[in-house]
């Protein structure tokens, strides 16, 4: 998978595929490359871009691709570029072509209960577009209101409320995908039913844009959600709010949502804004259910017997959308508060993304807690907690070489733990550069045989994203 030298490509050439595309969507200013040139990811490279391009339409994504498979230039597929794993970031010699332009909403099938759209769209914007149709697109990352749907589908995105509704495969129904050479092609079927061929459509999710480059897309969508009742927790330490959660999925509970946070996330939650949450407890968690009254009521019952026998401090619930709204908002804050906790210590934060077996949180926290008094760094955790997705964060000054080092080498540690403890190294922010060379130790060697002959066949030339997700393995 290498990629062809790049020096025979200069501004003639480039000028040659500007007068291909839509008016303007290519440039080669040097500062506008270098502001698109990365996402939100640290320590991952990005330099050497020679051209990005806006695209506005399929045609001009097919445009870029006959170029680079004609000049063997690499192309690096973008979206809002909100992901954390340098799977965006800019490349040597690379074209970058970034989709957020286009955002449309291409149709709206009430009988299907479909929606076609661009992948520039922001999560958030299409579930407002949904909302008057009575129908809902339930994945929603922590990132709704800034992620792409483009990138949730590139990274298989999850969120806050897939331990009932699932994540981003789940709802799509069909993509159209630009492959290596130019081609446009449809990958999956209209029907909720088909079998006809291989499922091309999945393997593209969760793909990080090294097979191709989807243009559009179709989703399944749902009646829109009801409102849910809403359950808080707190714990005296963060191992029984999540053994809470171990047991309460064991014993059959079935919550719309179902969030931690632990005692450092709650105090930085309350130093960011007046959230009114517990910063004494140990750790917190969120249930939502959704279903109705008299089953909510059995749910949040249940869900209160098993925290307090877990040894919780105190368990109350709410069926009022206001206080489930103000809870939601709250925890969607986290990153933000993180944020200014990093930058008053020095600025340096590396949020990994390890999914585990439930049954394995309390361990995997418990490792945590050994990490962080060991290494004398901060670790805070939050965490998908009913689906196992945990976002542990390092927090380090970026200015003390040792100091970042260390947190380089914790951040390594965390997914070693978590393989070791029956995980994966991502749930759902993707692989990217960050975690290139971990993806090794998690797949064997039929897995990766696989993923690599995949790879060749749909992408001979490895012009597509190189070196991020598979050029490790």
């Amino acid at each position: 998978m290498t990629v062809q030298d790049q020096t025979a490509v200069g501004a003639v050439e480039l000028d040659a595929l500007a007068a291909r595309l839509s008016k303007g969507a290519l440039t080669t200013d040097p500062d506008v490359i270098e502001a698109h040139a990365r996402d939100e990811a640290l320590f991952c490279p990005h330099e050497g871009a020679i051209a990005l391009v806006r695209a506005t339409s399929a045609s001009d994504v097919q445009e870029v691709m006959r170029f680079a498979t004609e000049h063997g230039v690499p192309v690096v597929p973008q979206g809002a570029r909100s992901g954390i794993s340098g799977g965006a970031n800019g490349s040597p010699g690379a074209i970058l072509l970034n989709v957020s332009r286009m955002k449309d909403v291409v149709s709206v099938d009430e009988a299907e209960r479909l929606v076609t759209v661009q992948p520039g769209i922001i999560n958030q914007d299409l579930k407002d577009h949904l909302a008057p149709f009575g129908l809902s697109y339930p994945p929603d990352p922590g990132s709704v209101a800034l992620s792409s749907i483009g990138g949730n589908i590139a990274t298989n995105a999850g969120g806050l409320c897939c331990v009932k509704y699932g994540v981003t495969r789940d709802y799509v129904r069909s993509l159209t995908v630009v492959l290596a050479d130019g081609t446009l092609t449809k990958l999956g079927p209209q029907t909720a039913k088909g079998v006809a061929g291989l499922d091309m459509r999945h393997l593209f999710v969760g793909s990080e844009g090294t097979l191709g480059v989807v243009v559009e897309a179709t989703l399944r969508l749902i009646p829109k959600l009801p409102d849910p009742f809403t359950a808080v927790a707190t714990f005296p330490d963060e191992r029984s709010g999540l053994q809470t959660v171990a047991d309460f999925m064991a014993a059959g509970g079935v919550p719309s949502l179902l969030e931690f946070l632990d005692s450092s996330s709650l105090k930085m939650l309350n130093d960011f804004g007046d959230f009114g949450l517990d910063g004494d407890a140990g750790s917190m968690l969120i249930m939502q259910v959704d279903q109705n009254p008299a089953d909510s009521e059995a749910v949040m019952a249940q869900f209160a017997e098993v925290a307090e026998t877990c040894g919780a401090l105190d368990v109350a619930y709410s069926d009022d959308p206001s206080d489930s709204a103000a809870l939601i908002a709250a925890r969607r804050m986290i990153q933000p508060a993180y944020e200014k906790f990093a930058n008053a210590h020095g600025g340096g934060q590396l949020l990994d993304d390890v999914c585990l077996p439930r049954v394995a949180m309390p361990e995997f926290c418990d490792r945590l807690k050994e990490l962080q008094e060991s290494s004398g760094l901060m670790i805070a955790l939050v965490a998908h907690a009913g689906d196992g997705n945990t976002h542990p964060s390092v927090f380090f000054d970026a200015g003390d070489v040792d100091q970042t080092a260390k947190a380089q080498e914790i951040f390594g540690e965390i997914m070693r733990i978590g393989l070791e403890l029956g995980g994966t190294i991502t749930g759902e922010h993707g692989v990217g550069f960050l975690k290139r060379d971990w993806l090794n130790k998690e797949l064997d060697e039929g897995s990766r045989r696989i993923q690599i002959a995949v790879k060749n066949a749909l992408d001979p030339q490895g012009i597509l994203n190189p070196g991020k997700m598979l050029s490790a393995i």
